[in-house]
Parts: C-alpha cells; sequence; structure tokens
C-alpha cells in the first residue's frame, strides 16, 4: 500500500467525505473534520460525512480559516481534494465576510467586497423593495425593517451576511449574580462557561450580540445565559419550550442572581405576567383560534423594550416565531442548544436570523475533564415474537414501525435493566402512551406524559430528584428541559422515527456529573430486523459525531449472572 492509500480519507466530487473508522488517526482526524463537515451516516467501517456551504460558514464564524481546511484535507485524503471540490470551498469560505451590514452617518448600510455582486444579487424583482437607495455599485442603502429578511433572502442565494450594525441597548434593568448560593457554595462559572459567554459578547464589542452557543445537556448552558444577562443588564425576554422549563430557568435566576420574584414575568398558560425579566413557551407565542387567524401573543415581542431575548432549545424554534425574529435584528439574540441539527431542515434559519454558532465544545472534552457524565450506549436487539412478527409481515409499510416500537418484549428487558441498576436512578422514555401505561401498570413505576397535571408532574419529578422514587416512566414531555440532576440511566423503548436531536437530549437526561461514580448509562431498545432498526441507525449519528459508541447486545447478553432470571422473565 502507498503512502497515499494509507490516509484516513477519501474525498468525493459531491462534497462527500469518507473516513475509514478502522485507521489508527480515526479518532483525531474525526474531531477535525467534525469542525467544519456534516455525518450522514456511520456503518461499521466507513463514516460519512458532507461539506456543504453552511458547515463551512459555521465553522468560519468560530475562526476557521481557509488555509486550515485545505490543508487538513490535503494532509489526510488519499488522493487529494478533487479540483472541484476545492474551487468550491475556496468560493464558500471567500463569500463568509463578502457581505456586511453596516452602519455609516446613522444609516443601514450593504457593503460588498466584490465588485458588481450587488447589481446580481438584486436583480430579483421581490428584492427590490429592500432598497432605499443606491450609493455605489458595492454599497447600497437598506430599509431598516428588512434587517433580517435581507440575511434570510440572502443566504438562500448562497451568500451569508456578516451583521456589523450593532443592537440597541433595550430598557436598563440591573442583573448581578451571587457570589454564593444559599447552601453557601460559592458560584463560580468554569472555564468554557466564561468562553462561551466571552464568544458570544465579543468582549463588549457593539457589533456582536446574536449566536448560537452549542453545549452537552447537562453542561450548564442556562448559568451562561444568566452571565450575559449581567454583562447586557437588560429587560430579557426568555423563549422556552414548555412550562417545566419556564419554572425551571425562574428557579435558576432567583437562585443565582439579584433578581426578585416580583421582577420576574411568567407567560404561558393562565398567567400572562410581562416583567422586566419574562419567561414564555413557544407554544403560547403560537398559539392562534384557527389557522386564518392571527397569532394571539405574539405582541410579546413589543410589549417592553428587550434589549435581550434568549432561545432556549433552539433547534425547536417554531416557523411562526423565525418571522417575528426577522423583525427584531436589532435586540440581541441567544440561541442556546445541544444540538444544531433541525429535523425540518432549517438550520439556515437559525443561522441568518438568531446567528452563526459562536461557541461548540465536543461532548467528549467534557465528559474527559469531568463535566458531564461518562456515557455508555447501549442498544439492545430485541426479538418479535412469531405472532408480532407475523402481524408486522403482513402490516401496511406505515404501520409497521409503530408494530416494532411497541414490541411487547421489551417489558421484561427494561424489567431486567432495572435489576442491573437497582441502586441507579432511572428514566424509561418513550413515544406510544398506550405502550408506557403498559409499562406502568406491569412494573408499578409512575408516568408523566402529556394529560399528567401540572402539579403531580412537579410532584413526582421532586420525588426522583430527591431519591425516594427510582424509576420514573416519562413520555416525550420530558424529552427538553426537564431537570433531574440525579438521573443515572436512561431507558429508551420508543422515539420519534430517526430523530437525531431526540436521541441527544434523551442522552442529555441523565448527563449532569454526578458525586462518586460519574458513569451514565443509556439503553436504546430496538427491534432487531425492523424499521426500528433503520430510524434507529439515523437516530444515533449526532451522537456518534461527537465521539459515541453503541454497544450492540442480543436480549440474551443482559441475563448473565442474574440470580432470578426466570423470573425476570416472566414479571411482565
Amino acid at each position: 500500500m502507498t503512502r497515499q492509500e494509507q490516509k484516513p480519507l477519501l474525498l468525493q466530487n459531491d462534497f462527500t467525505v469518507w473516513l475509514e473508522a478502522d485507521h489508527p488517526s480515526f479518532l483525531t482526524v474525526r474531531q477535525q473534520l467534525n469542525e467544519f463537515a456534516d455525518l450522514v451516516k456511520s456503518p461499521s467501517h466507513i463514516h460519512t460525512y458532507r461539506i456543504s456551504s453552511l458547515s463551512l460558514w459555521n465553522a468560519a464564524a468560530l475562526g476557521k480559516r481557509l488555509e486550515e481546511i485545505v490543508a487538513f484535507l490535503s494532509q489526510n485524503s488519499k488522493w487529494g481534494i478533487p479540483k472541484m471540490v476545492h474551487e468550491q470551498i475556496v468560493i464558500w469560505m471567500n463569500r463568509y465576510g463578502c457581505l456586511k451590514l453596516i452602519r455609516q452617518e446613522g444609516k443601514l448600510m450593504l457593503v460588498s467586497a466584490q465588485h458588481k455582486l450587488l447589481p446580481e444579487l438584486f436583480k430579483l424583482p421581490s428584492r427590490g423593495g429592500f432598497i432605499k437607495q443606491w450609493v455605489t455599485e458595492d454599497l447600497v442603502e437598506i430599509h431598516a425593517t428588512y434587517r433580517g429578511l435581507l440575511k434570510q433572502e440572502f443566504l438562500k442565494s448562497g451568500y451569508p451576511i456578516e451583521d456589523q450594525l450593532g443592537y440597541h441597548a433595550g430598557e436598563a434593568f440591573p442583573i448581578q449574580l451571587k457570589h454564593h448560593l444559599a447552601n453557601g457554595d460559592r458560584l463560580q462559572l468554569r472555564d468554557y462557561q466564561w468562553s462561551a459567554v466571552d464568544a458570544f459578547y465579543r468582549r463588549g464589542s457593539e457589533d456582536q450580540g446574536s449566536g448560537v452557543i452549542v453545549l452537552p445537556c447537562g453542561s450548564g448552558k442556562t448559568i451562561i445565559g444568566l452571565a450575559i444577562m449581567e454583562r447586557l443588564s437588560c429587560a430579557t425576554l426568555i423563549l422556552t419550550t414548555n412550562t417545566t422549563s419556564v419554572k425551571q430557568w425562574k428557579t435558576e435566576i432567583l437562585e443565582k442572581t439579584t433578581v426578585t420574584e416580583e421582577q420576574i414575568g411568567e407567560y404561558c398558560g393562565s398567567l400572562k405576567q410581562v416583567r422586566p425579566i419574562t419567561i414564555a413557551t413557544y407554544q403560547i407565542l403560537t398559539h392562534r383560534k384557527s389557522k386564518e387567524d392571527l397569532f394571539t401573543h405574539m405582541e410579546l415581542f413589543q410589549q417592553r423594550d428587550w434589549g435581550f431575548i434568549i432561545y432556549d432549545e433552539v433547534h425547536l424554534l417554531p416557523a411562526p416565531i423565525f418571522r417575528a425574529t426577522a423583525d427584531i435584528q436589532a435586540t440581541r439574540r441567544l440561541g442556546l442548544t445541544a444540538t444544531l441539527v433541525r429535523e425540518d431542515g432549517r438550520e439556515e434559519d437559525v443561522f441568518s436570523l438568531i446567528g452563526p454558532k459562536r461557541h461548540d465544545v465536543p461532548w467528549k472534552r467534557l465528559e474527559a475533564q469531568g463535566w458531564i457524565a461518562k456515557a455508555t450506549c447501549i442498544e439492545v436487539l430485541i426479538e418479535l415474537s412469531d405472532e408480532e412478527r407475523s402481524l408486522y409481515e403482513n402490516a401496511e409499510n406505515k404501520d409497521k414501525f409503530r408494530i416494532a416500537c411497541e414490541n411487547s418484549s421489551k417489558q421484561s428487558v427494561v424489567s431486567t435493566i432495572i435489576t442491573q441498576h437497582q441502586e441507579d436512578s432511572i428514566l424509561i422514555i418513550g413515544q406510544y402512551v398506550d405502550q408506557l401505561e403498559i409499562l406502568s401498570s406491569c412494573l408499578g413505576v409512575p408516568l408523566i406524559c402529556g394529560k399528567t397535571p401540572h402539579e403531580e408532574r412537579e410532584r413526582l419529578y421532586n420525588l426522583f430528584k430527591s431519591g425516594v422514587l427510582k424509576q420514573l416512566i416519562v413520555s416525550k414531555v420530558a424529552n427538553f428541559a426537564v431537570d433531574l440532576p440525579n438521573a443515572a440511566v436512561a431507558i429508551q423503548i420508543s422515539g420519534s422515527f430517526g430523530s437525531r436531536q431526540e436521541e441527544a437530549q434523551r442522552l442529555g437526561r441523565i448527563m449532569r456529573p454526578m458525586v462518586g461514580s460519574n458513569d451514565a448509562y443509556f439503553y436504546s431498545l430496538v427491534t432487531e430486523d425492523s424499521k426500528e432498526q433503520v430510524f434507529s441507525q439515523k437516530r444515533q449519528l449526532f451522537l456518534i459525531e461527537q465521539g459515541y459508541e453503541y454497544l450492540q447486545k442480543a436480549v440474551g447478553t443482559l441475563y448473565n449472572d442474574l440470580p432470578n432470571e426466570r423470573l425476570l422473565m416472566e414479571k411482565c
């Protein structure tokens, strides 16, 4: 084998990159490749990535230079970089920073570093309304109201706009982090958390203040948001996924800052409080009586002079809020998420309207430093019974996935895993409420789902947090923004088809660092040789990209060394 053939990468003309998983430098190369390419699939021996304009622009926003990317690909690719791929990478990377929104004599200006590019981009009649007046062929004054739409439109044409217009301060509201918590512990941000704050705020630069911070669940994204709130000290609107998350944000603010309860508004359900710090749900903002009606509560964006807006779990941002966000580009915006993966493919809208990626720390790096739990991912392959296999084979394609997910044999496997982890706090997570109700009845374990009253949810969550309740069954209501710091084991019995972000969020439920043993276990129960197994491979992609490996186990291997094997098998 020649020296060229020994390299781990193979680049294709369609911007696909193949990485040999068995290569000695696999781990190092994968980590660097992840910085500017997206994982597409990961069979045993070859991992497939794809380079895109957006993956390169997010890398550029984090400071990655064209020369670094080209050098890395040249050094690690068996046959070098195909000419067409090299040329397109150069084009895409050079487009980042080519167009800039600047303020000149109080006017909003779009300037191009590429001569005569602007007349080409404004050829579409739909874009003519953005223009206030031409100054030169490379400088045009834009109507301020179109700041967001302009960025959105031009990104679709392959040209990101670097927004250097700056932001208005908003209503002043002093906020300070406490030095000590109520229990006497000192409140101190970790190095990577301060780095995230600085990366967003750019040490006070007036033209910076929008973008996304990507960190694993359990790594303290909320405290980063609070630290930025302290830096800005202004009226803040926090948007999040559900009422449980609203309560958790409020608790964190009260525990860790000088803000009082009277200064915090909750905007969800029956409460419609607008205060200097207001926390609302995406659901309430997108509420309307019918598809033809206007959104009932979208005016919240204008009800106060917000200087800062936080989008928690930004990968779940609904389309109507994108439209509202396009109109408030003068307000500083922070997106918080564990993964920028969106199943609807609207990552470009996050980039153009919330902002590019400002800070991203690999999960495995934080795990190695002890800031998140050391997680072991295990995929348990389970056969269908003869009766269920017959049902599966004769079902319509659209029904096969659910039949596989609701494989009744999963019940005994859950029981076995619980027995193996008797000392641990265990979350059992699933997609289908009928399946969860049967499991709850079988195991005698409480269930939280959409119809569970808020007070009952909080009671069960608190029992689980205190350790009184060792097992808890939850539906997808617990996918996001549920703070259960003592959970050490998660058992996933069914999921939403191939949702990569759901898989990451569910693992995130057990990622918070724990005193003593910092080990966590994520079991994914999958019906073998079924559509569920196909979707499971897609679900795992984001976590594999982060360096996690799924250990595959057949059911039989889970029963080794257990004293009451027959009892466990027959319990359900």
